[in-house]
C-alpha cells in the first residue's frame, strides 16, 4: 500500500526473507517513500533467527519464539509478499523468474536469500541424510529421524559433517535433546576436513569445547573430507568408511545455483560480489546481503552476525538508489562478540583472543536474542509519513476514462495468450463489440457472475482465486463452465507499472480458465484505487440434470467440502493479526477447485447443493432449507475450520459483512446454548472461493466422503441432517451430533 495512496512508480522488491531484510522492512515501514512500492519474495512465510535455531533444537524455545512470522511484518510495511520460490533471474530484463507462475519484473532488487550447506553432488533427501538449511526442511526431516529413533533399541550412529560453530553447536543441541527425551543411545560423531574445530575463533575456545566434546562423549574426526553418505556409512576421500545411521550436513556455505545463469557478477566461489554499498559490481539495480552477498575489500565468514550488521546500511542505501542520491560504503567491523551454546542453558562468549564460558554468557545471549525478536515481533502501532514531496499524478478519470489504455491491454493479452498457447482465431478472445454464444440444442444457459477487491497483495494468486470462486457458482450447481468475461480493475500507476500488474492477475484468470477448458469471451480493463476482479461464467446443462438449493429430502445427510473462517482470517490479515501459516494453509484450501468435488457429489446422487461464500453457512443453509421447505440440524462439533479462525473470533476479529449475515439469527433454533462458544460467529463468516454444502442419501455418506478425501478435499465431512420443519420461522438447528 502507498503513502496516501500515491500511484505506482517504481517496484522496489525484496528477494529472500534473511536478517538484513528484516530491517529492511521495518526501516520502510516507518519512512515509506510515495511512488515505491515495496514487494517481499520469499519462499518462506517464517524466516527462522539462526541466534535462536540450536536453543530451539534443544527444547529452550518454542517454533513461534525462534522464527519471525513475516506475513504481519510485511503488512507493517505495506510491502506486498509473494509467498514463491524464485528458480532464476533475467538481470537484464529486470524479472524474478519461478517455476510455477509468470515472473515478477522490478526496477531495484535486493537479494537476501541466505546460503546452504555444500553437499555432494547427487545428495538427495532420503530421510537418513540431510542438510542444516533449509531451516524449515531440516525440521521437517529430524522430527522423522527422530521417529525412527524413539523405535530404535539398539545404538544410533547420526554424523554431523562439518566442523565449524554451526556443525559443533548443532551436535551439542542435539545431544541435549537426546538425553532430556531419554535417548541415550544416540551416537554423535563430528567429521571435519581440518585439523581443527572453530575454524575462525580463537584458541582458547577451541580448547573449551574440545573438553565440553569429551566430556560429552562426542566423537571428533578430524583431516577426513566427506564425499558422501550411502549404505550407512560416509565415504572419505583417502581413508576409511565411517560407519553411521544418518548423516546431517553442516558443511562451509555454497550459493543458489540459478545465480549462475543471472547474469551478475560473482566471486569464485559462485556468490554475488557487491562493492561496500552492498551494490552489485555488474548491476547497479541490485544490492546483495548475508551469506549470498561477497563484499569486495571486506571478506568475512558466512555468519548471520554480518546480516544482522548489514541490515540498517542495505536499507539506507536501497532509499538513496530511489531518491537518486550517492551512496555510503559499509565497513563490517574486525571482530565481534561471539556466543555459542552447548546444548544445555551454557554458552561460551568470545572476541577476539578473549573468551569465557559458563551459565552467564547463556543468560546474554538470550537476552540479546529476544530483544533482537521482539523488534520484529512486537510491532508498533504507527501510521507511515511520507517524507518526499515528489509531485502525485493528476485526479484520476471516471467512468470510461478510468480504464487501462487499449494498447497496454492488446499487449498483455498477447503476451499470456503466447505464452499460454492460445490461438487469438480459435474464439478464446472474440473480435468484436460483444460475445456471441451459440446455445447447443437441448440445453439452457446457466450464467452467473461475481466480483471483488483483492484480499491479498498477491494479483495472480488474486486472480487464481477469482477465477475459482467465480466458476464455484456453476459447479455447486452440476455445470461445466463453457465462457467467461472477465472484469479487471489495477491500482493507480504508470503504464508499465499498469501492464506487469494486469499481466499477473490475468495469468491466474486465464491459466485457471484453461485447467477448466473455459473459453475467456471477453473482459473490460479499468483503473481503481485497489485491485479487484470479476468474472461472469456460462454453461450449458439440461435442466434436469441440474442440482439445485431445493430438493433437500429429511434424513439426508449435509456435506461440506472445504473449511470455514476464510472471512475473519483475512479480515485480521489486513490488520497484521494473523499469522503466515495460517493465511497460506487457507489458500491452498481456496485455490482447490470445486469442481472435482462437483461431479463426486453428482455421482453418489446429491439432491441439493449450493456453495458457501458471502452468506456464510447458515445464509446458504437457510436459502436450501427455505427453497426445500424443510429444516437442518447444524452438527456445530463438526464443523471444520480453517487454522486461527477460531481463535481470531475469540479475540472478536469479524469481517466486514458478518454484522449482515448474523442476521438471519431469527431463522436460529440455540435452545442449547452454542451462541456463547468461540466458533458461534463463523457459522455466519462470509467465505470466498468456499466449499461445496449438498444434501445426499445416508447410505452414500460413506462412499462418497472417501472419494472427496481420495481427491483431495481433506477437510470434507457431515456438518449437519436435513430434519421436518417444526416452525416455518425457524429453518436452522443448533445440535451436537
Amino acid at each position: 500500500m502507498q503513502p496516501d495512496d500515491s500511484p505506482v512508480k517504481t517496484d522496489l522488491v525484496l528477494l529472500g526473507g534473511g536478517h538484513s531484510h528484516l530491517f529492511v522492512l521495518r526501516h520502510f515501514a516507518m519512512n515509506p517513500l510515495a511512488g515505491v512500492r515495496l514487494t517481499l519474495v520469499s519462499r518462506d512465510l517464517h524466516t527462522p533467527y539462526s541466534g535462536m535455531l540450536p536453543g530451539f533444537i534443544a527444547g529452550h524455545y518454542s517454533y513461534d519464539e525462534t522464527h519471525i512470522d513475516l506475513l504481519p511484518l510485511a503488512r507493517y510495511a505495506g510491502a506486498r509478499i509473494i509467498h514463491a520460490e524464485v528458480n532464476g533471474l533475467d538481470s537484464d530484463r529486470r524479472q524474478l523468474k519461478f517455476a510455477d507462475r509468470p515472473a515478477l519484473d522490478y526496477d531495484l532488487l535486493s537479494i537476501n536469500i541466505g546460503s546452504r550447506p555444500s553437499t555432494p553432488n547427487g545428495f538427495e533427501t532420503d530421510g537418513l541424510q540431510f542438510a542444516v538449511k533449509p531451516v524449515d526442511r531440516f525440521i521437517a526431516s529430524w522430527d522423522q529421524l527422530e521417529r525412527r529413533l524413539r523405535d530404535r533399541e539398539d545404538e544410533f550412529q547420526l554424523a554431523i559433517i562439518g566442523g565449524g560453530a554451526g556443525g559443533v553447536e548443532l551436535a551439542l543441541s542435539l545431544d541435549y535433546r537426546a538425553q532430556k527425551l531419554n535417548r541415550g543411545r544416540l551416537r554423535l560423531t563430528v567429521v571435519t576436513d581440518r585439523d581443527h574445530l572453530l575454524p575462525g575463533h580463537n584458541s582458547r575456545v577451541r580448547q573449551m569445547f574440545r573438553q565440553i566434546l569429551e566430556r560429552r562423549s562426542i566423537n571428533v574426526v578430524y583431516n577426513c573430507p566427506i564425499t558422501g553418505f550411502a549404505n550407512g556409512s560416509l565415504q572419505a576421500e583417502a581413508a576409511e568408511a565411517i560407519a553411521s545411521d544418518a548423516a546431517i550436513w553442516v558443511t562451509h556455505a555454497s550459493p543458489a545455483s540459478w545465480l549462475k545463469q543471472s547474469g551478475l557478477q560473482l566471486d569464485s566461489a559462485g556468490f554475488i560480489a557487491v562493492n561496500p554499498c552492498l551494490q552489485s559490481f555488474s548491476h547497479d539495480d541490485v544490492f546483495a546481503a548475508g551469506d549470498i552477498a561477497a563484499v569486495s575489500d571486506y571478506p568475512r565468514p558466512k555468519s548471520g552476525v554480518f546480516a544482522v550488521r548489514q541490515g540498517i546500511p542495505l536499507a539506507r542505501n536501497l532509499r538513496r538508489r530511489l531518491r537518486r542520491q550517492r551512496l555510503h560504503p559499509f565497513r563490517p567491523q574486525q571482530q565481534f562478540l561471539s556466543l555459542i551454546s552447548t546444548g544445555e542453558r551454557f554458552a561460551v562468549a568470545s572476541r577476539g583472543p578473549w573468551a569465557l564460558q559458563g551459565k552467564v554468557c547463556w543468560w546474554l545471549k538470550d537476552r540479546i536474542d529476544r530483544n533482537f525478536m521482539r523488534r520484529f515481533q512486537d510491532l508498533p502501532e504507527m501510521q507511515p509519513v511520507s517524507d518526499e514531496t515528489e509531485d502525485l499524478s493528476p485526479m484520476r478519470c471516471g467512468g470510461c476514462g478510468s480504464k487501462v489504455g487499449s494498447e497496454v491491454l492488446e499487449r498483455v493479452l498477447a503476451q499470456i495468450n503466447h505464452e499460454y498457447g492460445i490461438d487469438r482465431d480459435s474464439g478464446l478472445q472474440h473480435a468484436d463489440d460483444a460475445a456471441l454464444i451459440a446455445v447447443p440444442p437441448g440445453m439452457e444457459l446457466v450464467q452467473s457472475m461475481d466480483h471483488f477487491r483483492s484480499f491479498i497483495d498477491d494479483p495472480y494468486l488474486f486472480g487464481r482465486i477469482a477465477a475459482i470462486h467465480a466458476l464455484g457458482d456453476l459447479h455447486a450447481m452440476g455445470v461445466e463452465a463453457h465462457s467467461a468475461m472477465v472484469l479487471a480493475n489495477v491500482v493507480f500507476a504508470s503504464e508499465s507499472k499498469q501492464a506487469q500488474d494486469l499481466y499477473q492477475l490475468m495469468s491466474g484468470v486465464v491459466e485457471t480458465l484453461a485447467h477448466h477448458g473455459t473459453l475467456l469471451a471477453g473482459g473490460h480493463s479499468g483503473e481503481a484505487s485497489q485491485m479487484s476482479c470479476g468474472l461472469s461464467v456460462n454453461g450449458f446443462a439440461r435442466p434436469e440434470d441440474l442440482m439445485l438449493k431445493a430438493g433437500m429430502q429429511p434424513g439426508e445427510l449435509l456435506l461440506l467440502t472445504k473449511p470455514l473462517g476464510s472471512g475473519v482470517l483475512f479480515a485480521a490479515e489486513m490488520r497484521g493479526k494473523a499469522r503466515g501459516a495460517w493465511i497460506d494453509s487457507a489458500l491452498a484450501h481456496m485455490l482447490q477447485s470445486s469442481r472435482d468435488a462437483s461431479l463426486c457429489l453428482r455421482r453418489f446422487g446429491a439432491s441439493a447443493c449450493t456453495d458457501v461464500t458471502g452468506f456464510g453457512l447458515a445464509g446458504h443453509l437457510f436459502e436450501m432449507a427455505r427453497a426445500s421447505a424443510c429444516a437442518v440440524d447444524i452438527f456445530v462439533d463438526r464443523l471444520p475450520f480453517y487454522d486461527g479462525a477460531v481463535e481470531l473470533a475469540r479475540a472478536g476479529i469479524e469481517s466486514s459483512l458478518q454484522p449482515q449475515n448474523i442476521r438471519i439469527r431469527h431463522a436460529i433454533d440455540d435452545r442449547q446454548g452454542f451462541a456463547g462458544e468461540d466458533s458461534y460467529p463463523l457459522i455466519f463468516d462470509p467465505q470466498t472461493a468456499g466449499g461445496l454444502l449438498a444434501s445426499i442419501d445416508p447410505g452414500q455418506e460413506q462412499a462418497c466422503l472417501q472419494r472427496l478425501h481420495e481427491l483431495g478435499y481433506a477437510e470434507a465431512r457431515v456438518v449437519g441432517r436435513v430434519v421436518e420443519a417444526a416452525q416455518p420461522e425457524l429453518r436452522l438447528n443448533l445440535v451436537r451430533s
